[in-house]
């Protein structure tokens, strides 16, 4: 185990903010049965308190000691997707505080996958209430620069892990009236979900967020962002970027600076680079990004949920 890691394991169980890295994106980590530390949490981010946070574990075994009541699919999950981009909001028990859980009955709560991320958990020894590393409704970031030019000299301890390897935050499942019901798009493609345990519920329509990242404005860059299938037409003299899976039929001659996120087509690959390549046409001063859909097929679906919350949405 690395000094680095030791010592921000210190700093977590002593009630301060770690951020750190894992297969998603990064996170911004405290004590999570420790509320005066989770209360730090919500102010570095600027969050609004109803909105509920994350409890990653160091093990699969910390699963009961959080929850509670938890149906048996959601036991088929942990042991096949564990470590990895899935979280299942389950029935709470008592010692979860309000503040993570925004009041809800229910808590949130993942594995990571990242070994970074598994060996500070395992050294802090607690559970970790974590969103992510960037300030409300800003980009997520899939590398450290991204955390710390948002969030500076605020956060205790900083820990590098490179790249984040998938790029997008992780798929939500929940339990209404007893059905697994999906809660947010991420990382994990729902048709593995469902070849595990069946049919998911659709997101439902909900009067207040079950789920971190279920608000209508999210994610977005500082430049205006264009979310649109149909051609683009715009003023003389703007700067547009063309955001797009791969080279196509459109003019990119029409654009100031293409950007594509897999010249090859492939999903995982966009999906990884979603969030580092907005945030790299976010520092070119441009006046509109256009962002075209992804395919409807595997992390598809993530990627486009992510732009469309990112901006302005045309049919």
């Amino acid at each position: 185990m690395s000094v680095q890691i030791e010592q921000a394991a210190e700093v977590l169980r002593s009630g301060g903010t770690v951020v750190f890295p894992t297969e998603t994106v990064y996170g911004l980590g405290a004590h999570a049965l420790n509320p005066t530390a989770v209360a730090r949490v919500f102010e570095i981010k600027g969050r609004p308190r109803f909105n509920p946070l994350i409890v990653h574990l160091p093990s699969l075994a910390a699963l009961d000691e959080l929850a509670q009541d938890i149906p048996e699919a959601a036991r088929v999950l942990a042991a096949r997707f564990w470590p990895g981009p899935l979280t299942l909001v389950l029935p709470r028990r008592a010692c979860v505080p309000d503040l993570v859980t925004a009041g809800l009955p229910t808590v949130a709560v993942r594995m990571p996958r990242h070994p970074i991320a598994q060996e500070l958990l395992a050294a802090a020894g607690i559970p970790v209430a974590a969103p992510s590393a960037n300030r409300f409704t800003c980009l997520s970031p899939t590398r450290l620069e991204h955390a710390r030019s948002q969030l500076k000299d605020r956060v205790d301890f900083y820990l590098d892990g490179g790249p984040c390897e998938v790029g997008v935050e992780s798929t939500i499942v929940g339990w209404i009236d007893g059905k697994a019901t999906l809660l947010r798009l991420g990382g994990l493609a729902i048709a593995e979900i469902e070849n595990a345990i069946g049919p998911l519920q659709p997101i439902p329509t909900l009067s207040r967020p079950m789920a971190p990242g279920a608000l209508a404005k999210h994610y977005a860059p500082k430049t205006p962002l264009l979310f649109s299938k149909k051609p683009t037409v715009f003023g003389k003299n703007r700067r547009v970027a063309l955001l797009a899976l791969q080279p196509g039929a459109e003019d990119d001659q029409a654009y100031t600076r293409v950007a594509y996120l897999s010249p090859g087509g492939d999903l995982n690959q966009a999906a990884q680079n979603l969030f580092s390549t907005l945030a790299e046409l976010e520092a070119q001063g441009l006046d509109l990004i256009v962002a075209r859909p992804m395919p409807e097929q595997g992390l598809g679906p993530a990627i486009n949920d992510r732009l469309s919350r990112a901006g302005s949405t045309l049919s």
